[in-house]
């Protein structure tokens, strides 16, 4: 049985809110760091955590450093591929959140590379390759994207009478 159109509007709805959020806090955060802080300079915070602004030319943990337009093509069309998924499946519940998480995370990634054909690197824990707010969002959207489709391809426990 497929979901009526206002169910699918509510879900595109809140994953652009959710977007929107994401990509307002990602940008912002990027330009506060770039604005206070020069190429390389460190800030200690807590627990070994640094406040550093680096640049990464590639993906995660900087793989594919020279990889330019292909990581750009690759990102795009996965990017995309979510986007039809999700056209098709936009009122499963919980679903919204983890695309709105997922797309304007690498969108936020995606402005940085056509900007400066890197992506800007801020939150430094130890033992950790630098990450920004966009990866955080991709991490957690993954992550629930992961927990939606799960916990729909379960059988619902039989209810007691």
């Amino acid at each position: 049985m497929s979901a009526g159109p206002s169910a699918r509007l509510r879900g595109w709805g809140a994953a652009l809110a959710v977007a929107a959020v994401v990509i307002a806090l990602d940008q912002g955060s990027k330009a506060a760091i770039t604005a206070a802080l020069e190429p390389g300079e460190r800030i200690s915070l807590v627990f070994g955590i640094e406040l550093v602004d680096v640049s990464n030319r590639g993906i995660a943990f900087g793989l594919f450093g020279g990889g330019g337009s292909i990581v750009l093509a690759v990102t795009i069309v996965a990017l995309g591929g979510m986007l039809v998924w999700f056209a098709l499946q936009s009122s499963r519940p919980g679903l919204w959140l983890a695309v709105g998480l997922l797309a304007r995370g690498a969108l936020g990634n995606l402005a940085d590379r056509a900007r400066e054909d890197a992506v800007t690197d801020f939150i430094d824990p130890p033992l950790w390759p630098a990450f920004n707010l966009a990866d955080v969002a991709i991490a957690l959207g993954a992550v629930g994207l992961v927990l939606v489709v799960f916990a729909a391809d379960r059988p619902s426990p039989a209810r007691g009478p």
